[in-house]
């Protein structure tokens, strides 16, 4: 009788410490210790959590607006460094998988932010990043377009693993070229209830996230962690409340390949977890797999351009070696330590 890989899946929602990379950096290790105390494989965050997510962004530029821009750029995660060193450590020490949302400083020019998905291994390597290809709305004041570079799958113990960034599973494109890599658990990063802007419909408890989310793992065949954020009033810095014209609530789910959730929705800080099998997984795909016997590649094809995006061509090979083994999709010049500059 055959034998499927089982696991245990968890969708950490809990507030970050905003505009504080250090102190949200320490919660998150110590939430991925608690995640894997509760038997968990996997443990992913929601969009952005370390430090948080721009909400500030949706107001008009003040000069409130620019002070909260600034200390946002200056509390933001280089790739690697010392923060993703400890994270890292926490993966390892705690023997799970991580992915995270964090703020991407730009290595290069210091001046700009990703919003980006970390996937660490459960032996404490970094397996790569992926860059939001299309910040959505105000976001575009705060974040820089990713590549795809990271828009790939990573071969786990349990499964093909992918993730993406909100609004890109309302891309259509991104979600097909990892449902064609074969993916099996997906990370959903999201906001955390994302409200609905359609008069004259009242605010969904239930809101994009969810919809966009189950439809990811039915088409994919694939369990999906759907992971939203969480800042509510008293988690916003008194200096910034100002600014803070909504809250996120988080309502996190985890969804089987069928496009059922199995567990959620999620309310306060909690770690939400569901037990997946592989099983699951291939009697789906045996139904539909969009990337192979339910694909048509004589008619339709997708193509990638998976080179990192290069504004000076050249400037690498001018500045030396890189901190990361080359081709890991984390090749970075080598630098002034992370936030060194603000310590001046």
């Amino acid at each position: 009788m055959t034998r499927y890989q089982e696991f245990t899946l968890a969708a950490v929602q809990a507030a970050p410490i905003p505009f504080d990379r250090e102190a949200s950096t320490e919660k998150a290790c110590r939430l991925i210790e608690e995640a894997a105390a509760q038997g968990a494989t996997l443990a992913a965050f929601g969009e952005t959590w370390l430090p948080g997510y721009p909400f500030f962004a949706f107001t008009s530029p003040g000069p409130l607006w620019w002070k909260a821009a600034a200390e946002y750029l200056a509390n933001a995660v280089e790739i690697p460094s010392p923060t993703t060193e400890r994270l890292c450590a926490a993966a390892r020490r705690a023997g799970i998988d991580v992915v995270i949302g964090v703020v991407e400083l730009d290595p290069r020019t210091r001046g700009t932010v990703y919003c980006t998905l970390l996937f660490i291994g459960r032996d404490g390597a970094l397996l790569g990043r992926h860059r939001k290809l299309k910040p959505t709305h105000a976001e575009r004041a705060i974040w820089g377009e990713g590549d795809a570079l990271g828009l790939r799958t990573y071969d786990r113990p349990y499964g093909r693993l992918s993730g993406l960034n909100c609004w890109e599973h309302n891309m259509v494109l991104p979600g097909y070229a990892l449902m064609a890599q074969g993916t099996q658990v997906h990370v959903a990063a999201w906001p955390g209830r994302e409200p609905s802007v359609v008069p004259p419909a009242p605010v969904s408890v239930w809101p994009r996230q969810l919809l966009l989310s189950r439809a990811f793992a039915s088409q994919a065949a694939a369990y999906v962690v759907m992971v939203g954020g969480l800042r509510l009033p008293d988690d916003t810095p008194e200096r910034y409340r100002e600014l803070a014209t909504f809250h996120h609530t988080g309502d996190s789910a985890i969804i089987d390949p069928r496009g059922e959730v199995i567990a959620g929705p999620a309310k306060g800080e909690t770690i939400l977890t569901a037990r997946g099998s592989l099983e699951a997984v291939l009697a789906a795909k045996a139904g539909c797999d969009v990337g192979g016997h339910y694909s048509r590649p004589d008619i339709l094809q997708l193509h990638v351009d998976g080179r990192p995006l290069e504004r000076v061509v050249g400037l690498a090979a001018a500045q030396g070696p890189s901190r990361a083994p080359a081709g890991s999709g984390l090749d970075v010049p080598a630098s002034e330590p992370e936030g060194a500059e603000h310590e001046r």
